[in-house]
């Protein structure tokens, strides 16, 4: 999709990435014209679907890359022609809107042929059967416009002429003319009655002929349609092959096509394959939005993101590379996420990244939304566990108190309700609680993942230990980690329980001083990934790689 700017926090999403999302793309929108679409990289959690709910605001749309797809072209919009028209109305239109092919749908605008210049040309080059508008099924309306014809008489309905096509000479009798032949001829009285006596199914008048009363009469008791055009015997002879329709001619079988979703880096290599010289493009419905040719893959549009709440690569969106960082909004370490020019880039040691949105909203003079104020309380909230974690400081809790007045919530009954739901293991499979908050980080070439999971009680988390044990043991396997790690964090007592896997977990013991019991070790008052896992594990994962 062009001209829309897409909005993405980080993948397994918590809800400050959803909600510090959602809240931006409402500031872009109030202050720029091209849409800003809020989007997210995977399921939400527990917690974040209570703060949606709570304020009644729709998730962002699930999307899995950014990397450009055909939709981000600047395709040929030309419109699809009816399996029906002549060639020579399909000549016209490809003159006119100066394209060598065009596809051919049906009444449903689905994709059912291409027709292509040489298509056309072949009705000049071959040697055609005189029964060609009977074997093409070609209806009087073709042969009215290509001969630039007014009719005089025809039969009922719509008829389709069986014989064959005739040039009538001065000598009727040697031209063998048979019961439902077309002919074309003059307007001689004589010749016409003769002709229309023999049964014919259409007389073509050429020269603008005057036809009388009592041929007209004549006619309709042999049930014999005429018409006349402008044209001479030699042009109109040559020119009724033309009003065939294009169902005849077209290509039907292998036809290659592009879907509005394929990826410009897959069409490539099919357009070098087959080289030809445009191809339709079909919306996932199959209805045919244009054509696309090897030029357009030159003028390609990168899709314009901005990055919020994270700038790290590993954690980001599928095809970042591909695509247009246009800012990033963030509160973490600076990672590796590179851009092609200078960017806006905003990154403060605050609590969460909403506390920055907010920020943004108030500095330029702009009151965010009641919905908007409350889903940017709720991260914060979330992010800073009501300020009991380190990362917390003293313009979350300055902008807490103003959000919260314009949601009109009570920032610490509110917490109680979304810890509650947010931490509730019911129904949930160890896979489902480890990625409900799962990053990953490069730190010194090694691979570390890092989960963490809140709860009001760890005595509940303990009929999970080993069944979690045995799922990070089979990640590791199949992702090549070197080290997991997953944070059971007691939100009441504030310590966690780090539950680790991996060839470098001894690090975890390195990094925190304590010794591990078992695939196991608590440490009292750490509760912030971002200030107290992160640093720690790279501080002794380098002393490692120096070792």
């Amino acid at each position: 999709m062009k001209d829309v700017i897409y909005i993405t926090g980080h993948k397994n999403p918590d809800t400050d990435s959803i909600c510090a999302t959602i809240a931006y793309a409402e500031f872009k929108n109030k202050t720029q014209s091209i849409p800003a679409i809020p989007v997210r990289l995977g399921e939400i959690n527990r917690e974040t679907r209570f703060v949606l709910e709570y304020f009644d605001v729709e998730p962002p749309i699930l999307i899995d890359t950014v990397k450009a797809q055909v939709s981000d072209l600047n395709i040929d919009k030309i419109a699809p022609i009816s399996s029906d028209i002549s060639l020579k109305m399909a000549w016209n239109i490809m003159k006119k809107n100066n394209v060598k092919t065009l596809p051919v749908t049906n009444e449903n605008n689905n994709l059912m042929g291409i027709v292509s210049i040489s298509n056309v040309i072949s009705t000049f080059m071959d040697v055609w059967d005189n029964k060609i508008l009977y074997k093409s099924k070609t209806k009087i309306e073709n042969i009215l416009d290509t001969l630039s014809a007014k009719p005089i008489y025809i039969t009922d309905g719509s008829p389709i002429f069986k014989g064959k096509i005739l040039l009538a000479s001065s000598n009727i009798e040697d031209d063998c003319i048979e019961d439902g032949d077309i002919v074309i001829c003059d307007a001689s009285p004589k010749i016409l009655s003769d002709i229309i006596n023999k049964g014919v199914a259409l007389c073509i008048i050429t020269n603008n002929g005057t036809v009388s009363e009592d041929l007209i009469k004549l006619a309709k008791a042999k049930n014999c349609s005429i018409i006349v055009t402008p044209h001479d015997n030699f042009t109109c002879s040559r020119l009724i092959v033309q009003s065939i329709p294009v169902s005849h001619v077209m290509s039907k079988d292998n036809i290659v096509s592009f879907s509005t979703e394929d990826f410009v880096d897959e069409i490539k290599d099919i357009m070098l394959e087959t080289r030809y010289r445009s191809y339709p493009v079909v919306d996932k419905n199959n209805n045919v939005v244009g054509s696309i040719s090897r030029y357009h893959l030159i003028s390609q549009n990168k899709k314009k993101v901005i990055l919020v709440d994270h700038n790290e690569k590993a954690q980001s969106v599928h095809g970042i590379d591909d695509a247009e960082i246009l800012e990033i909004i963030d509160h973490h370490r600076i990672a590796d996420v590179q851009t092609f020019s200078p960017i806006y880039f905003r990154n403060e040691p605050v609590g969460s990244t909403s506390t920055i949105i907010a920020s943004i909203f108030f500095e330029n003079g702009i009151r965010p939304s009641k919905k908007t104020a409350g889903l940017l309380s709720a991260a914060i909230i979330s992010d800073t566990l009501l300020f009991k974690s380190p990362t917390s400081t003293n313009a979350d809790k300055l902008m807490l108190k103003r959000l919260c007045e314009i949601a009109d919530i009570d920032p610490e009954k509110f917490a109680r309700e979304m810890f509650k739901a947010g931490t509730s293991l019911r129904d949930k499979t160890p896979e489902e609680i480890f990625h409900q908050d799962f990053k990953v980080f490069t730190i010194n070439n090694i691979k570390v993942g890092v989960s963490q999971v809140g709860t009001l009680d760890l005595e509940i988390f303990q009929s999970f230990k080993e069944d979690m044990i045995a799922l990070m043991d089979k990640k590791i396997k199949d992702n090549n980690f070197a080290l997991l790690v997953l944070m059971v964090t007691d939100i009441i007592k504030g310590g966690s329980e780090l539950i680790v896997a991996g060839e470098e977990k001894e690090v975890v013991a390195r990094a925190f001083n304590a010794k591990l019991e078992g695939n196991s070790v608590y440490l009292p008052g750490v509760i912030s990934r971002k200030k107290q896992i992160i640093p720690p594990l790279t501080t002794a994962i380098s002393g490692l790689n120096n070792a």
